[in-house]
């Protein structure tokens, strides 16, 4: 059975926790520690004027690329490619003609689809 405390007991274990917080507290931000916890540079402007340039590729690396994809297509008899590789070219080969002028890339990526209609056939 729990007997109830007294009011200077109660009062002792009351001051007793406050005492243990400040020394918490204390021991948190020593006197050496210059920090200002509402610093307004503790965090970065999340829509600050400066931004990071935005990754482009060169289209001459990126038609290159392409063309050498469509040539060895329009070379082979058949598939000059596993399942694989066929099925990350008919992903990526789209996507790299979006960094190309809007009819050049609809160009390539139309003989791209009939180059693999014709291997697809044979």
């Amino acid at each position: 059975m729990q007997s109830a405390l007294t009011p200077k007991v109660a009062f002792t274990r009351l001051t007793t926790r406050r005492r243990r917080a400040r020394i918490r507290r204390a021991n948190l931000l020593t006197p050496n520690d210059d920090r200002d916890l509402f610093e307004e540079e503790a965090q970065p402007d999340l829509f600050g004027a400066e931004r990071e340039p935005a990754y482009r590729p060169d289209p001459d690396k990126v038609r290159r690329r392409l063309q050498k994809i469509l040539a060895e297509a329009g070379a082979a008899q058949k598939p000059p490619w596993e399942r694989t590789t066929v099925s990350l070219y008919r992903i990526i080969f789209p996507q790299m003609t979006n960094w190309l002028p809007d009819d050049e890339g609809a160009q390539l990526r139309f003989e791209f689809e009939t180059e693999l209609a014709r291997l697809e056939a044979a």
